[in-house]
């Protein structure tokens, strides 16, 4: 009885959620009865998208966990067949809304993804979560997890196909946003399902930038619904700039574009040496910090999360290289954009990945995963020391 309970509660949450979601929608906009259908395929396709791909393991003996199939294998089964079908299967969900004359909104396009993807999970935790009763807790963190990353993925598409519908004009804001989607949630079922229970610390990062991302479109979202009313959902878009006062991310892509003037090579290269200079400094405080507090590095198992807490303590000190190389080069090269430091923190990680590649290709799964929000410190760094 309290197996059925415990996968049926975790595969009933995604219903949970878009409840909640509608809750603060307008419904004379969004029609419930639409909104729930769009659950209920996604869960259909899902269904239909488990199978195709439960065929495909038994027919090709690959599967997306690196421990049976290998690091190489694995990455290619998910990233050629699962990553594309999963999401290419919450796009056909969402298809019949998107034809309806209620799509007819960016925001829709959130909605109705959300909805997609949220009745896809609330399938896949089920099946899986039945089929494997001895997952104990880690079934179940993974399982939930999995939603943030289901619906955030979504909603980048949705919003492209909302925007689409629209401008009456395709674009190529789908098809990007969707190799986006597809690239970044593929890392993400790779990190969660695909390594041992230890790898789950890299979806912290990942989880801060889908927060982060989030919450920007969600203030420029409050914005423009106050400029216009006809966009004003029915409830309550939370005022977030009573709550602090960043920058919004129109002035944040603003101070990232080139404007009038040359981009400073010379800046770029020489904060790419401060940003390096930075992230080594960092990971030898961590390793000195560890050394006086005790800490055995030699005990981290990427099969026991128990023993991943020095790998957190080396990831903090390198993260927090970026946010103080950012301020440095603004501040030194006193220019009024972004776009320098961004370019210095840009260089600086893909030469950290290419030395990670010949040194340990292992670790470049991680490393993707810290490299959004390494990007977004630096940038926030940049954004408080420029002029």
């Amino acid at each position: 009885m309290l197996e059925v309970l415990r996968w049926s509660s975790l595969a009933l949450l995604p219903a949970v959620l878009l409840a909640v979601l509608v809750r603060f929608t307008d419904r004379q906009r969004e029609p419930l009865w639409l909104v729930a259908t769009t659950f209920a395929l996604g869960a259909v396709f899902g269904l239909i998208e488990l199978f195709l791909e439960g065929r495909a393991v038994a027919w090709t003996h690959m599967t997306i966990e690196a421990q049976e199939a290998g690091e190489g294998p694995a990455l290619l089964f998910l990233f050629a067949l699962v990553a594309p079908m999963r999401e290419a299967a919450k796009v056909a969900a969402c298809w019949p809304a998107f034809r309806s004359k209620h799509f007819d909104e960016p925001y829709d396009g959130v909605v109705y993804a959300s909805a997609s993807a949220l009745g896809f999970a609330a399938l896949e935790n089920a099946i899986l979560l039945r089929g494997h009763p001895d997952a104990g807790a880690i079934g179940v963190a993974r399982a939930l997890l999995s939603l943030p990353a289901h619906v955030f993925f979504a909603c980048m598409w949705g919003y492209a196909l909302g925007r689409a519908r629209q401008t009456k004009e395709p674009g190529a804001g789908f098809p990007f946003l969707f190799t986006l989607a597809l690239g970044g949630h593929g890392l993400y079922i790779h990190i969660v399902y695909g390594r041992p229970a230890g790898a789950l610390l890299a979806t912290a990062p990942l989880l801060a930038t889908m927060a982060v991302v989030s919450w920007f479109l969600a203030r420029d979202l409050a914005r423009r619904s106050e400029r216009d009313p006809s966009l004003a959902t029915r409830s309550s878009i939370v005022s977030f700039d009573a709550l602090t006062r960043p920058p919004s991310l129109t002035r944040v892509r603003d101070a990232l574009r080139r404007a009038d003037r040359p981009i400073m090579i010379r800046w770029v290269l020489f904060g790419s040496f401060v940003t390096t200079g930075a992230m080594i400094l960092g990971i030898a405080g961590a390793i000195t910090f560890g050394h006086l507090a005790h800490v055995d590095f030699s005990m981290v198992d990427e099969h026991d999360v128990s023993t991943t807490a020095p790998v957190a303590l080396l990831g903090s000190g390198l993260l927090a290289a970026f946010p103080t190389s950012g301020f440095l080069i603004a501040r030194a090269s006193s220019l009024p954009s972004l776009l320098e430091p961004a370019l210095a923190a840009v260089l600086a990680i893909v030469l950290a990945l290419v030395m990670l590649g010949m040194l340990a290709p292992v670790a470049l799964v991680f490393a993707f995963a810290v490299a959004p929000i390494a990007f977004g410190l630096a940038c926030a760094g940049a954004w408080v020391g420029r002029p």
